[in-house]
C-alpha cells in the first residue's frame, strides 16, 4: 500500500498550506462537507464531482492558495488511486467471473440444500458473507436478491427472516473487511497493517452479522410482516449455462486470498524477522496485489474453464467487470484527494492538537465523525474515505492492533442509519417492495445495529489488545 504524507505529518508536521487558525479551520471544513452534503443531495451530483468541488470550497475557506489546494488534491487523489485502484479491479474481475460462472449460485445452492426450518437465517447469512467476500455491496445485493425472494416464497418464510441476514452479511462484510474499497482506503490512510486488520475485522464481524442478521431478523419479521413480491424475482445468471465450477473448488478459490493475506500476518508475528526468509516469501504472496491477483488467476480455471468459458468469453467477462468500477474508483480518488486537502491546510494537526485535551477515545472519535459524514451524505465510502482522512494523525502513536481497530471503528461508523440519501435504502425498497416506513424499520435499524454493535466490540478490543 502507498504511504501518504500521514507520516510525515506525526513525525514533523507539513507546514499547512494556510495559516488559519483553529477556528477558520473548523468552519472551513463544516463548510467543505456542507458543499458535498447539498451537491449530493440536493442537486443530485455525482459524488467524484461533489467530492472534487467539495475540496476546493475546503482550501478556499481555509484561506489556501487555490493553486495549492488544486495540487493537494490531485497528489490526494493520485497517490490513493495508486494505492487501493488496482486491488478493486482486481476484486471487480473475481467477482464478476464468481457471478458469471454461476460459482455464486452454486455456493448458495449447495447451501440451501443442507438447511431448512430454523437453520435458514443461517444459512443466508453464511451464504452472503461468503459471496460478499470479493463483491462490491451493490453488486451482492443483484445476486442474492433472486435467492432470498425464491427461498421466502418456496419455504414460506416471511421476507425480513431470510432477506436481513443476507443484507446483514453483505453490509458487514462491505464496512469492515478490506478488500473492499472503505477499509482498503481507510487502511492506506492511516497506514495499518492490512493482516492485522483482516483478523480483527473478521473477530468483530462474526457476533456483528449474527446480532444484526438472524436474530435481529426475527424481530424484523414482526414488525415488517411481507411476502415476496412476485415480479421481482429475476433470472439467475446460471440458468443459461451447460455446467457450472464446483462448490469447493469455489469457495476455495473466494477464500484464497483472505487465507493468505492472513497467512502473512501470522507469519508477521510468528517469526517476526524481515530478514527471514519465509517472512520475505510470505510478504510477497500475501500482500494485497498478489493475493487477489493469484486469486483471478486460479478463477479463471476454477471458475471460468470448469463453467465452460472459451478464452474469448473469459476476456469478455474480465472487460465487462471493469466497467461499473470507474464510478467506484473516481469517488475513491476524489475522497483520497479531499481527505490529502484536509490534511495539507492543517485540519489533520488541529484534531491532534484538539485531541490532547478531550478525554473521548481516539476509536470513539473516529466512529463519531464517520457516523455524521455517514448521516449526511449517505454514503459508507465517502464516510470512510473522509474520516480516515481526519482522524489519520491519531494514529501516529499507536501500536500496530490499535491502528488497524481504528481502521474498524470507522468502518463500523460508516455504516450506521442507512436512510433516504443512500442508495443502497432505494435498492431494498425496491426489490422488496417495501414502503419508505418499511424499509426504515428494517435495512435503516439493521444497519445501525451494525454500526452500534461492530464499534462497541472495537472498542471492547482495545481495552483487552
Amino acid at each position: 500500500m502507498t504511504h501518504l504524507s500521514v507520516e510525515m505529518l506525526a513525525a514533523d508536521p507539513v507546514e499547512p498550506i494556510t495559516s488559519a487558525g483553529h477556528a477558520q479551520l473548523g468552519i472551513a471544513v463544516l463548510a467543505g462537507i456542507a458543499v458535498i452534503v447539498l451537491l449530493i443531495t440536493k442537486f443530485k451530483l455525482h459524488a467524484f464531482l461533489a467530492l472534487t468541488v467539495g475540496s476546493l470550497a475546503l482550501g478556499a475557506f481555509a484561506g489556501a492558495p487555490l493553486d495549492k489546494a488544486i495540487t493537494s488534491f490531485t497528489a490526494g487523489l493520485g497517490s490513493t488511486v495508486a494505492g487501493v485502484g488496482v486491488l478493486i479491479a482486481l476484486g471487480a474481475i473475481l467477482g464478476k467471473l464468481l457471478a458469471d460462472s454461476g460459482g455464486a449460485d452454486q455456493i448458495v445452492d449447495t447451501i440451501l440444500a443442507k438447511a431448512g426450518g430454523r437453520a435458514m437465517p443461517w444459512a443466508m447469512v453464511l451464504i452472503a458473507s461468503v459471496i460478499g467476500l470479493p463483491l462490491f455491496f451493490e453488486v451482492g445485493i443483484v445476486l442474492l436478491i433472486p435467492v432470498v425472494l425464491m427461498v421466502a416464497k418456496r419455504g414460506n418464510y416471511s421476507l425480513m427472516q431470510i432477506g436481513i441476514p443476507a443484507l446483514a452479511g453483505l453490509s458487514v462484510m462491505h464496512g469492515l473487511i478490506p478488500p473492499h474499497p472503505g477499509p482498503l482506503v481507510a487502511i492506506d490512510a492511516v497506514k495499518a497493517n492490512l493482516g492485522v486488520t483482516l483478523a480483527l475485522g473478521v473477530l468483530v464481524a462474526i457476533p456483528t452479522v449474527v446480532i444484526a442478521g438472524p436474530l435481529f431478523s426475527k424481530v424484523a419479521a414482526r414488525w415488517v410482516d411481507v411476502p415476496a413480491p412476485e415480479k421481482m424475482i429475476p433470472q439467475r445468471p446460471s440458468e443459461d449455462l451447460e455446467k457450472r465450477p464446483g462448490f469447493g473448488a469455489t469457495v476455495a478459490t473466494v477464500l484464497l486470498p483472505v487465507v493468505l493475506m492472513l497467512a502473512k500476518a501470522l507469519v508477521d508475528i510468528v517469526v517476526d524477522d524481515p530478514e527471514a526468509t519465509v517472512q520475505r516469501v510470505f510478504d510477497v504472496i500475501g500482500s494485497p496485489l498478489i493475493a487477489l491477483l493469484a486469486a483471478v488467476i486460479v478463477g479463471m480455471f476454477t471458475l471460468g474453464r470448469a463453467a465452460g468459458f472459451t478464452k474469448d468469453r473469459l476476456s469478455t467477462t474480465v472487460e465487462k467487470s471493469l466497467a461499473p468500477i470507474a464510478g467506484v474508483l473516481m469517488i475513491v480518488g476524489a475522497g483520497g484527494g479531499f481527505k490529502q486537502t484536509l490534511i495539507d491546510v492543517g485540519v489533520g494537526q488541529m484534531i491532534l492538537d484538539f485531541s490532547k485535551d478531550w478525554s473521548i477515545p481516539a476509536l470513539l472519535l473516529a466512529w463519531l465523525i464517520a457516523v455524521a459524514i455517514r448521516l449526511a451524505t449517505g454514503s459508507a465510502t465517502v464516510a470512510t474515505i473522509s474520516a480516515a482522512g481526519l482522524v489519520a494523525p491519531l494514529a501516529a502513536d499507536m501500536s500496530t492492533s490499535h491502528t488497524a481497530l481504528l481502521v474498524l471503528a470507522i468502518g463500523a461508523g460508516s455504516l450506521f442509519f442507512s436512510h433516504v440519501n443512500d442508495a443502497g435504502f432505494w435498492l431494498v425498497k425496491e426489490y422488496f417492495g417495501l414502503d419508505v416506513g418499511q424499509t426504515i424499520k428494517t435495512w435503516s435499524v439493521m444497519e445501525t445495529i451494525i454500526s452500534v454493535v461492530a464499534g462497541g466490540l472495537v472498542l471492547l478490543l482495545s481495552l483487552i489488545i
